[in-house]
Parts: structure tokens; sequence; C-alpha cells
């Protein structure tokens, strides 16, 4: 039963995600939504493409969880990773399907609220899974733990420009600062935590999703916020260094 409900809600983002922009509903297409609300964090379109990759990844770990769980004799490992983060997993394809029709029917606000608990919940989903992940394979991290690390990444950019978004819906002034500035202050708390992600974590999977949103930032603001063009310029190749010396001595240790 817990089998077919994986594949049921799974399923069931990827339709809700596809009939989105086919239908559209609402009549809207997603990235139309979001020209509604023009600020200085929203990135260049091509950068969504990332969904496809997540789904890619997801259906990944999905297989994998068939897989897995459908063995006679399954690794202990295996299993108490999976029993540790999978409700996590079904979770978010709730709040995954909840969000795009909050959003395509111009519920920022529920949005906004929606967002915030798919974030919490996919962090909830990474600190749980950290006590069993060293257990896995190379093979089996890549299958069952990286698909959520990337995840992760992009929700957390996505929260920012969500709630960025519920500003701009406000009409909200930012006290009079410049919208530079504010998009300069994201970047930095982006930066930070995709900084504590490689020293603590050893991850390279949540610094790699920052760099490609701060590449899609560069490209669609940087020419009418120079400044900006520079700030993401900066954080992106620091963070493209850390995440490559991160790389080189995990290699390194492995040989």
């Amino acid at each position: 039963m817990k089998l077919i409900l994986t594949w049921l809600f799974f399923l069931g983002v990827i339709a809700v995600n596809a009939l989105a922009n086919i239908l559209p509903i609402n009549g809207y297409n997603t990235g139309q939504i979001s020209a509604f609300y023009p600020n200085a964090f929203v990135p260049a379109g091509f950068t969504f493409s990332i969904w496809g990759v997540i789904y890619i990844l997801l259906l990944t770990y999905t297989i994998a969880y068939t897989f897995y769980t459908m063995q006679r004799s399954p690794q202990k490992s295996v299993i108490d990773f999976i029993d540790k983060v999978h409700t996590y997993y079904l979770l978010t394809c709730v709040f995954n399907m909840a969000w795009i029709i909050a959003w395509h029917y111009l519920q920022i606000e529920a949005s906004v609220v929606i967002m915030l608990l798919f974030l919490s919940t996919l962090i909830q989903l990474f600190l749980k899974s950290q006590s069993h992940v060293d257990l896995l394979t190379k093979t089996e991290q890549f299958l069952l733990n990286t698909p959520f690390i990337v995840y992760l990444g992009w929700i957390s950019v996505a929260t920012i420009a969500n709630v960025t978004t519920l500003f701009v819906a406000y009409q909200w002034g930012g006290f009079g600062i410049d919208p530079f500035y504010w998009s300069t202050i994201m970047i930095g708390i982006a930066s930070f935590i995709g900084i504590v992600f490689i020293r603590k974590y050893k991850s390279i999977a949540f610094p790699s999703v920052l760099i490609w949103a701060f590449i899609g930032i560069n490209v669609s603001q940087g020419k009418t916020y120079p400044m900006l063009f520079l700030v993401t310029m900066v954080a992106t190749l620091y963070l493209f260094l850390m995440t490559s010396i991160t790389q080189y001595y995990r290699l390194k240790k492995i040989k």
C-alpha cells in the first residue's frame, strides 16, 4: 500500500506541474505569474529548468525506494535511512502540489505559508537523514540522499523569491532601501547557508544549486543593477571555488 501511495504522490506532482503549464491552471503559466511581481531576485527563465533535474532525481529515489523495499533481504542501513526520510518525502509531494494551486490562483499569502512548510519539511528530512547517510554506499547516497539535497537547495532559493514576491504584491517599500541592497542581502544569506553545507556537511550538491540560481539572477538582473552583476559573480565564483576544493579533497580521500 505504501509503495502504491508513493508512486501516486510522485505521479501527482508530475501531473500537477505539467498541467500548470499545459492547460494552464487558471489561465496562467508559472512564469507568467512571476512576471506580475518584478523584483531584483528573480532569475532568468532558463534557471527554472532545474525542475527537470529535480524531478529526474526524485524519480530515481522513487525507483530506488521501490527496489530496496521489495528486496527479500534488504540492507538494514538502507531501510533505516528510508524509514527516516520517506514520510517527509510524501509531505513534500503534498506541499509541491498545493503550492502550484495557490500560486496559479494568485493566492500569494497562501503560497508563502505553503512554501515555508515545504522548506521546513525538507530541512527536517535532511536533518533526520544525517544520522544514517554515512552508513550508505556512494551509490545509495546518490540514489536516496542527493535528490533531497538538490531539492532543499532549490526550495531554499524559491522561498526567498516567494517571500520577495509577497513584499512586491503588498507594494512594500523595504524601508526605502534600494531593491539592489535587499537582493544583495538575500544572496549573502543564501551564500552563507551554502558555505555551511560545504564546511559542515561536505556537500557539493546544495552549493551547486545556489551557483545555478546566482547565474540566473546575474543574467536576469545584471543589466538593470550593474552592482548586482558583480555581487552574483563574486558569490558564484567563491562558492564554485569552495565546492571544487571540497570535491578535490573528497576524491583524494577515496584514492
